[in-house]
C-alpha cells in the first residue's frame, strides 16, 4: 500500500514537473522564459512573450500532463492492487501533478501557477466540474480581461461545481484535494493579486487596469 501510494505520487510529480513552457521556449526561441515578461513559465507568460502559437502549446500540453497523470493514478490502482478507494488515488496523483507543476525539481522548485494542469487533473477528476469552472474562466475574461483574475475566479469556483456535480461516492480525501489544489493556485496568484489591488495588472491583449 505505501509502496503504490509512493510510486502514484512520485510518478504523477515528475509528469507534472515537466516544464512544457520553458523546454518549448528554449527549443523554439532559444530563450530562457524566465528572463522574460513576468518570468512565469505557464501559459500566459509564455503567449505574451514568445507568441500565440507556443503560448497555446504550453496550455495544451500542461492540460494534458495533468490529465495523463490523475489516469496514471488509475491504472495504478486498477493494476498495483492499492489498497484505497479509487477515486483517493486519483486525487493523490491529481495533487501531486500539480505540485510538480509549481514546484519542478528541474528548475529549482520555481515553476508556474498550475491553472493550466489543474484544469487538466480536474477534467479527469470531475470532468462537468472542470468545464463549469472554465466557463466562468471564459466570462470573467470577457468581462475584466484579466487572466489572473479570471484564474483566481475559477479555481476557487471549481470545489463548489464539484460538490454539486460529482455523483456517487465522494471519500474525505477527494473532496479536501480539490480545496487544496484550488487553494495553491490562488495563493500562486499572489503577486498577481497585489497588481489588481494597486491598478496596475495588464490586462489580456495589452495595457493596464485603469
Amino acid at each position: 500500500m505505501l509502496f503504490a501510494s509512493g510510486f502514484v505520487a512520485a510518478g504523477a510529480y515528475l509528469l507534472g514537473s515537466i516544464p512544457t513552457g520553458y523546454l518549448l521556449v528554449r527549443f523554439f526561441r532559444k530563450q530562457d522564459i524566465r528572463t522574460v515578461g513576468s518570468g512565469n513559465i505557464g501559459a500566459t507568460n509564455v503567449m505574451r512573450s514568445s507568441g500565440k502559437g507556443l503560448g497555446a502549446a504550453t496550455f495544451l500540453l500542461d492540460v494534458v500532463k495533468g490529465a495523463a497523470a490523475v489516469c496514471m493514478g488509475a491504472l495504478a490502482f486498477r493494476y498495483l492492487s492499492i489498497a484505497s478507494l479509487p477515486r483517493d488515488v486519483e486525487a493523490l496523483a491529481a495533487l501531486f501533478a500539480v505540485a510538480g507543476h509549481m514546484f519542478p525539481l528541474w528548475l529549482g522548485f520555481r515553476g508556474g501557477k498550475g491553472v493550466a494542469t489543474g484544469f487538466g487533473v480536474f477534467l479527469v477528476l470531475a470532468p462537468w466540474a472542470a468545464l463549469a469552472a472554465f466557463g466562468l474562466f471564459a466570462v470573467v475574461l470577457a468581462i475584466s480581461r484579466f487572466v489572473s483574475l479570471s484564474s483566481i475566479f475559477a479555481a476557487a469556483s471549481f470545489p463548489v461545481f464539484a460538490w454539486f456535480m460529482v455523483s456517487g461516492y465522494r471519500p474525505p480525501f477527494f473532496i479536501a484535494v480539490q480545496f487544496v489544489v484550488a487553494l495553491l493556485i490562488v495563493v500562486k496568484h499572489h503577486q498577481n493579486i497585489r497588481r489588481l489591488l494597486a491598478g496596475t495588472e495588464a490586462r489580456f491583449g495589452g495595457g493596464r487596469s485603469a
